[in-house]
C-alpha cells in the first residue's frame, strides 16, 4: 500500500499492519501475555492503552521543542504517568469488575515499552497531528494484536468468547491455552503468520531476501558476502 509518508492514514496503516507492535516489533510483551485470558481483557486492556498512547504522543510532540534534550526521558514518563493516573481512575469509577481483572497491568501501562518507545522514537520528533495519528494506529494495532490473541486462547481454552458460550456441549476446554504456555504458542502462532505476509508481500514488490547473498551462510563456500566466514555475513559485507 502506497501512502504519503506521516500522512494520518500512513501513520495508522504503519501501527496496524507495516510495524504492528506485538506481531512485528514484539513490544509490550507483559500486558500481551497476562491479561489476554479473556476477549474482554483484552479489549480493556487495548482500549485504555490506545487513548494513553494518542494523548501522550500528542502533548509530547507539542512540548518537544520546550523540553530539554537532558530531561526528556523523565518528561515523557511524567506526562504518560499523568494520563494512566486518569485513566485508572476513570476505570476504577465506572468500570470496577473490568478494573478489578486487569488489576496492577493498568498501572504498569506507565512502563509500557510501546509507549515509551513511540514518545521517543516518533512523538519527540514529528508534529503534533501526525503523532497523533501514530499513537492512534499504534494503539489500534495492538489492540488488534490482542484481542486476535486473547479470542483464540478463551474459545479453545475456556469453550467462550466475551463471556459467551460458542462451542458445543460435549467440548473439552484445552486448560493449557489459558495458562502461560498457551499465550506463547498463540503469540508465535501469529508472529509467524505475520512474518509470511511481510515476506511474501516485499516478494511482490520485488524485494528479495537472499539479494545480498546465497542465503544459507552456515554451509557458505564464497558467495562473496561473507567470504566463507558465517559470522562475518551479519555485516552485509565481504569478510
Amino acid at each position: 500500500m502506497s501512502l504519503r509518508k506521516d500522512s494520518p492514514a500512513e501513520r495508522l496503516w504503519n501501527g496496524i499492519y507495516t510495524e504492528n507492535p506485538v506481531f512485528c516489533l514484539v513490544l509490550g510483551m507483559c500486558p500481551t501475555l497476562a491479561t489476554t485470558t479473556s476477549a474482554m481483557n483484552a479489549i480493556g486492556m487495548g482500549l485504555s492503552t490506545t487513548v494513553i498512547l494518542a494523548l501522550s504522543n500528542l502533548i509530547i510532540s507539542l512540548l518537544r521543542n520546550v523540553i530539554p534534550n537532558r530531561v526528556r526521558i523523565p518528561s515523557y514518563i511524567v506526562v504518560i504517568a499523568s494520563f494512566v493516573t486518569i485513566c485508572d481512575f476513570l476505570m476504577q469509577g465506572y468500570t470496577p469488575a473490568l478494573y478489578e481483572s486487569l488489576g496492577i497491568y493498568i498501572p504498569l501501562i506507565v512502563v509500557n515499552c510501546i509507549i515509551m518507545g513511540r514518545a521517543e522514537a516518533y512523538a519527540g520528533k514529528k508534529g503534533p497531528v501526525s503523532s497523533l495519528f501514530d499513537g492512534i494506529g499504534m494503539g489500534i494495532g495492538f489492540t488488534i494484536a490482542i484481542l486476535f490473541i486473547a479470542s483464540v486462547r478463551e474459545i479453545i481454552g475456556a469453550g467462550t468468547w466475551f463471556g459467551m458460550k460458542v462451542t458445543t456441549a460435549g467440548y473439552v476446554p484445552v486448560n493449557i491455552f489459558v495458562l502461560a504456555p498457551g499465550a506463547f504458542l498463540v503469540l508465535a502462532f501469529f508472529v509467524a503468520i505475520m512474518n509470511k505476509l511481510h515476506i511474501g508481500a516485499g516478494r511482490r514488490t520485488g524485494w528479495d531476501p537472499t539479494e545480498n547473498g546465497c542465503g544459507d551462510c552456515m554451509a557458505c563456500s564464497k558467495c562473496g558476502v561473507c567470504g566463507g566466514k558465517p559470522e562475518a555475513a551479519g555485516n552485509g559485507k565481504e569478510a
